[in-house]
């Protein structure tokens, strides 16, 4: 069966994307292994994007977000679903046309989130924190 799953992303800093989609990374691959066996072909994951991040997804930003957008396509490849807010968007500055093909633009990230809960999609909120201590300093 497949996992029904919409991503809130709302992040502080456009360059806290990259972080976020780690998330992305290992909650797909550990569906493929055990105990959950699921196919990629059975990911049903949405992601909507509402916060400064909105600048990765501009093509006009392609250099300065390259690293990110490649790896958004190749999840997009495998089914996940980017959408933009089009409230956000335009706080931005951007409208349709300015986002890459595998993006689609929504009304509203409030209205799409509640959208895809009510129909039974888990929420994720990936948690983005600026690292202060090294991991060998905390342990």
């Amino acid at each position: 069966e497949a996992q029904k799953v919409v991503y809130d992303f709302y992040f502080d800093h456009p360059q806290k994307i990259g972080s976020a989609l780690y998330w992305l990374r290992a909650h797909i691959k550990a569906l493929n292994e055990e105990p959950y066996n699921i196919p990629t072909d059975f990911l049903d994951i949405k992601v909507v994007v509402h916060g400064t991040e909105i600048a990765a997804l501009a093509k006009s930003n392609r250099d300065r977000f390259a690293d990110p957008v490649e790896r958004m396509r190749y999840y997009a490849r495998l089914g996940v679903d980017f959408r933009v807010c089009e409230l956000a968007a335009q706080d931005f500055g951007y409208a349709k046309k300015d986002f890459y093909d595998f993006v689609k633009v929504v009304p509203s990230a409030m209205a799409e989130l509640a959208h895809w809960q009510q129909k039974g999609y888990a929420l994720m909120v990936p948690t983005v924190y600026e690292r202060k201590h090294a991991i060998e300093d905390i342990r």
